[in-house]
């Protein structure tokens, strides 16, 4: 029974009982976590109840947290993202119970669904290779993790986001608070004089450095575009959102990525794609392009041409030097990448099949390093992974798992494409194209970085295919109509 079904005067005695103990405890073991006991019997029935019955305002707290949480470290060995980590743990152990009981409450369009079938197939491959992974229990957690990002991003939309107005509350409750992040942190940069040096300091506690925080910010862009456009002309919110657009604007240039003004570009350039029905050609050209370049690079270890020269390659404060670096490959960042990506092509070639298993790069990529690309910052100090998402699938999941997040990836892009020109209606239409420059966003941001397991990137990723599957089903139903 739970304590809030128990009698007032039963579940006091018993609070102050709870109080009255924790407080001895915590004197005798010197340990005051033991007087965090008390607040958890009271909190958690309370918690308990809200989700069950609130799941949807749950879901909507999710996205409004996303852009505003913090990364937690509760032990040295374990940290978590606060709090949207913990909303997505809470819907998914509530989607859970909700399947247990309620069979039918999943929906039909996503067993039907073959990209659904993909990622299945996907999470089958990932729990084999835990079994063969170097590191057994990060490799699991990694699993565990992955569980609590589909259900609330793939699952979860297919049941609350059908109405057209719920997709656009879902896009302000994404991009309101962002625009609170960004505003505040140009504020803060402005007492800095708007410095490249300084970028990183402004951005705490809500993103750990400038790359994340511009990654997501330009994935927001075209959503709050394609928000402005879908607003009537006399609607007066229609103004505050383009003010809002070149806000963000200013915080992505004085955010100094390179990376997410690539992406920027890209995502603009695959809208054109998208309407001239190019994306397959595109993906094709890509991939090939892939290929020569990795056959190029293996003959004759042509690899050692991009060799840098130790001493100079340095991390600059001034921006216009950062960018002068950049393009003659003297940049400290460019020249570690290699220092990665050489080992991590090292460690794919040792293990093709499997791989080292998920988590398993930083524990064991220093054999397979080559010392002549070695950097100042190649000690690592903050245990990032090699800085290239499909390279880091597959040296930790084997050829076969980067084959099945490039299906799942590429077929996400192929999908939408069709979808955009299969749709009738404007509105449908016009998120079909945002998801679609959203997912080319992210592809260009993970050639230079692996963020698709940050919850900042990784949720957007995995809303683009709850967001596919949802089209597709809405999309059914618009033929079925027009019929």
């Amino acid at each position: 029974m739970l304590p809030l079904a128990w009698p007032y005067y039963v579940r006091l005695f018993v609070s102050f009982s709870l109080f009255l103990v924790a407080g001895v405890f915590s004197v005798m073991a010197n340990d005051p976590l033991f007087l965090v006991l008390p607040f958890a019997w009271i909190l958690i029935p309370i918690i308990f109840r809200f989700a069950v019955t609130r799941t949807e305002q749950l879901f909507w707290l999710m996205f409004i947290m996303l852009p505003l949480s913090t990364e937690l470290n509760i032990t040295p060995q374990l940290g978590m993202d606060f709090p949207d980590e913990l909303l997505m743990m809470l819907l998914t152990g509530i989607s859970i119970v909700k399947l247990i009981h309620q069979p039918k409450w999943f929906p039909a369009v996503l067993l039907k669904h073959p990209l659904f079938l993909v990622l299945i197939i996907s999470m089958f491959w990932i729990s084999v290779t835990c079994m063969y992974a170097a590191e057994p229990m990060q490799a699991f957690k990694y699993l565990l993790a992955k569980t609590w990002y589909i259900i609330p991003f793939v699952l979860l939309p297919q049941v609350i986001l059908p109405s057209r107005s719920n997709i656009g509350k879902m896009a302000f409750c994404l991009l309101m608070p962002m625009l609170l992040v960004v505003i505040q942190s140009l504020i803060r940069h402005s007492f800095y004089g708007f410095s490249f040096k300084n970028i990183q300091q402004v951005l705490a506690p809500f993103f750990r450095n400038h790359v994340n925080y511009s990654s997501m910010l330009v994935c927001l862009l075209p959503v709050a575009w394609y928000a402005w456009k879908l607003t009537p002309t006399d609607n007066p919110k229609r103004k505050w959102i383009f003010y809002g657009i070149l806000i963000g604007i200013t915080g992505l240039i004085f955010a100094y990525s390179r990376g997410a003004w690539m992406a920027l570009l890209v995502g603009i350039a695959a809208a054109w794609v998208i309407r001239k029905k190019m994306m397959g050609t595109l993906v094709a050209l890509s991939i090939l392009g892939v290929f020569i370049s990795a056959a190029w690079l293996i003959t004759d270890k042509n690899y050692m041409r991009f060799a840098p020269d130790h001493d100079r390659t340095i991390f600059h404060t001034n921006f216009s030097e950062h960018m002068t670096a950049t393009i003659e490959m003297k940049d400290v960042s460019a020249a570690e990448r290699f220092y990665r990506w050489i080992a991590g092509a090292r460690m794919l070639a040792d293990r093709p099949v499997t791989g080292f298993g998920p988590n398993a790069f930083y524990l064991h990529y220093r054999p397979y390093t080559v010392n002549r690309f070695e950097t100042w910052v190649s000690d690592n100090k903050e245990h990032s992974t090699v800085h290239n998402y499909f390279l880091l699938i597959a040296l930790e999941q084997g050829i076969i798992g980067l084959v099945l997040f490039c299906v799942l990836y590429f077929g996400m892009l192929l999908h939408i494409q069709r979808l955009y020109h299969r749709f009738q209606s404007r509105f449908y239409r016009t998120v079909s194209l945002t998801v679609g420059m959203v997912l080319v966003m992210i592809g260009v941001i993970n050639c230079m970085s692996d963020m698709i397991e940050t919850d900042k990137i990784g949720s957007l990723f995995w809303l683009c295919l709850g967001m596919t599957v949802l089209l597709d089903g809405k999309n059914r139903e618009e033929r079925e109509m027009l019929a």
